[in-house]
């Protein structure tokens, strides 16, 4: 079961002001949240501590670009996973 981290959650624990996180998601230095309904959206916990991980680990941002872009693929097969029943494992 996924721990969901929503955006004001997000700033605080990236320590970012919610236009720093825009800015990070338009930079590719995060990758972008997904709706929980009408006014709210978040993210899985799992990316927001590996995104952290790597910042603290000293990556740098085209390190961190690709791992966004991992994570981003990593959610569509998920989520082809679960839609047609196949494991991409």
């Amino acid at each position: 079961m996924y721990q969901i981290i929503r955006f004001s959650d997000a700033c605080r624990a990236l320590n970012k002001s919610r236009g720093s996180i825009y800015r990070d998601i338009k930079n590719r230095l995060l990758p972008p949240p997904f709706s929980l309904g009408q006014r709210s959206v978040g993210w899985p916990e799992s990316e927001i501590l590996l995104i952290q991980t790597a910042r603290i680990a000293g990556k740098s941002d085209a390190e961190i670009r690709a791992l966004v872009q991992d994570l981003i693929t990593a959610r569509v097969s998920q989520y082809e996973s679960l839609s047609t029943g196949v494991s991409h494992d």
